[in-house]
């Protein structure tokens, strides 16, 4: 799968407050929907189960460091599978550090607010204009800074960011191909 930089999606929820953050990034790809069901429900659930080893291992790390200066961190993930078996992707719930904000038809808003951040990730999925099997997938990301030690976290953050991302993407794309394929 090609990935390319892009903007926020004009229809995407993120828009919608007209809100100015300090940081933002939106990468895209072209996902297979073979069978045309997938929903923003399934790309929510696959960004959670579909991540390679090293960004879970990067998390790991964050999370040690996140709890020396007291910031929220992902907690105790030892039964990952069955949190993510009974995970529906619907506003309030949670998943690790992040939290289900909005779900739309074509969106799944997540993120965290935290004392020194509030980030949120939409999970954008449109359909092409020409009605093919293919969808367009936007993950965007979006960081406001609460204060100076938000700028000062996320300077180490940020070049990571700009790889996990599209990494991320990539591993959607694939976890939701393994389903048109019936490979699970």
């Amino acid at each position: 799968m090609k990935v390319i930089k892009t903007i926020i999606p004009n229809d995407s929820v993120l828009n919608a407050s007209h809100k100015k953050y300090h940081y933002v990034d939106s990468f895209q790809g072209i996902i297979n929907d073979a069978n045309n069901k997938f929903t923003s429900g399934d790309v929510g659930k696959a960004f959670f189960s579909s991540g390679p080893k090293w960004i879970g291992h990067l998390f790991a790390m964050r999370n040690r460091i996140a709890s020396l200066f007291g910031l929220k961190t992902a907690g105790n993930l030892t039964d990952r599978e069955r949190q993510l078996e009974n995970f529906k992707c619907e506003p309030g719930e949670r998943l690790g550090l992040f939290k289900v904000f909005t779900k739309t038809e074509n969106e799944v808003i997540l993120g965290e607010d935290d004392k020194h951040l509030n980030f949120r990730v939409s999970l954008f999925l449109k359909e092409q204009t020409n009605k093919t099997y293919y969808k367009e997938l936007t993950v965007s990301t979006a960081v406001e800074f609460n204060n100076w030690f938000g700028r000062l976290y996320f300077l180490p953050v940020r070049p990571f960011h700009k790889r996990i991302v599209p990494t991320m993407l990539k591993s959607i794309a694939k976890e939701l191909d393994k389903q048109n394929t019936g490979i699970i």
